[in-house]
């Protein structure tokens, strides 16, 4: 296969920002965001900077990360904000803040953090070479820079998902 030139673009120009109001249908008994409802709007805004940097379709092909930093609350203003903090030949790694904003107060404090993996696709399904990233200002040196130990940690937890659906198949068939 002959790799063709790859262009390369700043960190900044795929950047996306969401901002929501969690509202009470967003929440649990304790007042809290639901994960899974946090999850989805990471989805979809790590989807958004994916499609922003590729100029191509993608598709999540793993959502590496969420970690859950402080308790998001009812009434609460969230603001997502993804950026392209690697990118591979086909596939490319999103990072997702998402800031709790006092707008009173003009505080920001960081609520959740997450990794994820998208893979561009082409007209017919397939992957297709997206642009090399880099990074401007030094909180994007420093996600640029750590991304290498993140992909190796993927890499490796992917052999172990194969080896575990392996054993399972087998497992399966014969019990």
């Amino acid at each position: 296969m002959i790799m063709k030139n790859r262009a390369s673009k700043p960190m900044s120009e795929a950047r996306s920002v969401k901002a929501r109001q969690v509202f009470p249908q967003d929440t649990n008994h304790h007042h809290t965001m639901f994960g899974g409802t946090l999850m989805a709007n990471i989805d979809e805004i790590a989807a958004i900077t994916a499609m922003k940097h590729a100029n191509a379709q993608v598709v999540t092909a793993s959502t590496d990360s969420v970690d859950f930093l402080m308790p998001i609350k009812t009434g609460a203003i969230l603001s997502y904000e993804s950026m392209v903090s690697y990118a591979g030949s086909t596939s490319m790694e999103v990072c997702v803040q998402i800031i709790i904003e006092d707008l009173i107060k003009g505080e920001r404090q960081l609520g959740a953090l997450s990794f994820l993996t998208f893979v561009a696709l082409d007209d017919d399904g397939k992957p297709t070479t997206i642009p090399e990233v880099y990074p401007e200002t030094e909180t994007e040196k420093w996600f640029y820079d750590s991304a290498n130990i993140r992909v190796k940690r993927r890499k490796e937890r992917r052999i172990e998902s194969k080896d575990t659906i392996e054993f399972l198949e087998k497992v399966q068939h014969i019990e």
